[in-house]
């Protein structure tokens, strides 16, 4: 699923609406995106300021990826000549609304820094 500044209706039978609200709401994912919606940073950064397992971290950040959330903000090589990712947040927010027959999420696009990808 790809991320744009939208509202999507989903209904029940809607796989990929299950997975984004799972991803959305799992509480690894939730502290991810809000830790990367001001400043990119790097997996060791955003583990140490949410106190989060570093291979938990890399596996939501996979997925939050796949699911059009987060981007690759740049890549830059250390001191020691090691390559270093930073992640950013598309979201700046996401609104939603429940009803019996279906849901309705309203993401507004990041564009603190938003780098077209």
């Amino acid at each position: 699923m790809m991320f744009s500044d939208h509202k999507y209706l989903l209904n029940q039978e809607d796989k990929n609406a299950s997975i984004l609200l799972k991803e959305l709401f799992d509480g690894f994912s939730y502290k991810i995106v809000m830790s990367i919606i001001e400043d990119s940073k790097t997996v060791f950064e955003i583990c140490k300021e949410n106190d989060l397992p570093i291979s938990s971290t890399y596996k939501k950040i996979k997925k939050l990826k796949d699911l059009g959330l987060l981007f690759i903000d740049r890549i830059v090589i250390n001191e020691k000549g090691k390559k270093v990712v930073f992640y950013k947040s598309k979201i700046q927010s996401v609104e939603l609304m429940l009803n019996k027959k279906q849901v309705l999420l309203q993401f507004k696009k990041n564009e603190r820094n938003l780098i077209v990808q």
